[in-house]
């Protein structure tokens, strides 16, 4: 059995082999600590098997992989999901990585500190040079930590469920190290500059996640074999959303440096990996 790619849950797995067997082509599923394996029983269908798994991952909503369920799925296949809370906290851990989840609990935490009295501490310890008196470039996390602060619900909840639907395909599908890569690029050179843009007092993920929604629309035109992809429409409604910062419609402040600087980041980093022989 030849592995070709992984999913991050079984449901999505079923649909795909399902669609498989209609190719005439065996396989099965193979449950892993992050996720699921599909594996290929014969050698000579795996070429044609990578190929259509690469076209799944770019259009997982096709209507012929739905049809493919009703005319070959097994009525008998048990997929456990357990309680609906178990099945979301299943989903959340399995699509992301270490990385993913670190940030993740982190922002939120930094978060939650900030709204319980706590505020003027922490962001007297994490805001940029120059945001709080008394700081300098020896402080050199200041550089970053910026990045980790949000300061609106709607701000850390934007920021938080892309890192974790972006970032989480890049580190589970593609490596853990991609995604460091983004993450400390992206969230640091963008904050340079922000600073210069509109001064100090600023933050937020949204450097990074412009960087990894590049980094995924890059790699799902030029590598769809990686196993990541940004349809087109959500890679424009990042757009828009970046456009919008540059108008009063959203009624906030913006930190558009960063995010076009987040943006410009993804784009080379991916189109970088997608030219190298490392990332399968």
């Amino acid at each position: 059995m030849i592995e070709i790619g992984r999913l991050p849950n079984s449901r999505a797995a079923q649909a795909f082999v399902d669609y498989l067997k209609g190719e005439r082509i065996d396989c099965q599923i193979q449950p892993l600590p992050q996720g699921v394996a599909i594996l290929v029983l014969r050698e000579q269908d795996v070429e044609q098997a990578r190929k259509e798994f690469a076209h799944f991952i770019a259009h997982p909503y096709d209507n012929k992989y739905l049809q493919a369920s009703w005319e070959h799925g097994d009525t008998n296949a048990k997929l456990d999901y357990g309680a609906p809370s178990l099945q979301l906290f299943t989903q959340f851990i399995t699509g992301a990585g270490p990385i993913t989840l670190i940030i993740f609990g982190l922002c939120t935490l930094i978060y939650a500190a900030m709204n319980l009295g706590f505020a003027s501490p922490v962001y007297q310890a994490l805001s940029y040079f120059g945001a709080v008196p008394g700081t300098g470039v020896s402080q050199f996390w200041r550089v970053f930590t910026p990045s980790l602060l949000h300061f609106s619900a709607m701000h850390i909840i934007f920021n938080l469920l892309w890192w974790w639907y972006l970032g989480g395909k890049i580190e589970t599908r593609i490596g853990t190290a991609p995604l460091l890569i983004l993450l400390l690029v992206a969230g640091t050179l963008p904050n340079v500059v922000q600073y210069y843009v509109s001064g100090p007092n600023f933050g937020g993920l949204s450097g990074v996640v412009y960087a990894v929604a590049g980094y995924t629309w890059v790699m799902g035109l030029r590598k769809p074999e990686a196993g990541i992809g940004l349809p087109p429409s959500y890679m424009g409604f990042m757009l828009i959303w970046l456009a919008l910062g540059f108008t009063d419609f959203l009624g906030i402040s913006v930190a558009n440096g960063a995010h076009i600087g987040g943006l410009l980041i993804g784009l080379a980093q991916g189109w970088f990996d997608s030219r190298s022989k490392y990332v399968q």
